[in-house]
């Protein structure tokens, strides 16, 4: 996938460094509007794991590592590896956070190890230059690949073609919630879950193995 979408992963690694470089470790570093929303985000994320017992998680697109915040506070027995393209945001997530047996971070566009689960947080909002055919076909790649590389389950979100139209950007990837649905369905999972009620111009989408 590295070579096939070079240009994309080129753009988005300069982008997000910009934004992590500027804004440090904070929501507005990884181009979110509040903390507040971050933790909503996740909350709907996270559905995907299911029971008490302990998991192990792959965050794709991880930033500097919020995740973990919330993972700390809500869940008792998890491993996790944060993977982003931007060796800025993983320089920023190590400083952050550490690395132990546990918790573990990756310079990287692709998924390696395989995990119970994994989760995809706004790694496909900004499309920047790149054309709308171009995006989806880079959107569903990544979706393989979590799907490929997850035994329970995957979880991601988009911003959605609900949001009101004078407030959309031409440079945001703006997604069908129904055509992503029927996406994930058909290909993925019979047990696929859409969430588009929790008050973001977003929808996450939960699919369970």
């Amino acid at each position: 996938m590295t070579h096939v979408y070079s240009d994309i992963l080129r753009d988005i690694d300069t982008y997000y460094s910009a934004k992590i470089r500027e804004h440090g470790p904070s929501s507005r570093g990884v181009d979110w509007n509040s903390e507040e929303g971050q933790m909503v985000r996740f909350a709907q994320l996270m559905k995907i794991v299911v029971g008490n017992d302990e998991f192990s998680i792959n965050d794709l697109g991880c930033g500097y590592g919020a995740l973990l915040s919330f993972l700390q506070r809500g869940f008792a027995g998890y491993s996790y590896r944060g993977i982003d393209v931007s060796q800025d945001m993983i320089r920023v997530a190590r400083a952050q956070y550490g690395e132990s047996d546990r918790i573990t971070f990756e310079v990287s566009s692709s998924i390696r190890s395989e995990a119970d689960y994994a989760v995809a947080s706004g790694v496909f909002n900004v499309k920047l230059k790149h054309d709308e055919e171009e995006w989806w076909s880079y959107v569903t790649s990544t979706l393989d690949m979590m799907d490929a590389t997850s035994r329970k389950g995957f979880a991601f979100n988009c911003l959605t073609k609900y949001s009101d139209s004078e407030r959309m950007r031409d440079d945001l990837f703006y997604a069908d919630p129904c055509r992503m649905f029927d996406w994930c369905k058909r290909k993925y999972s019979r047990q696929v879950a859409l969430l588009h009620d929790y008050g973001l111009y977003e929808f996450t989408i939960l699919v369970r193995k």
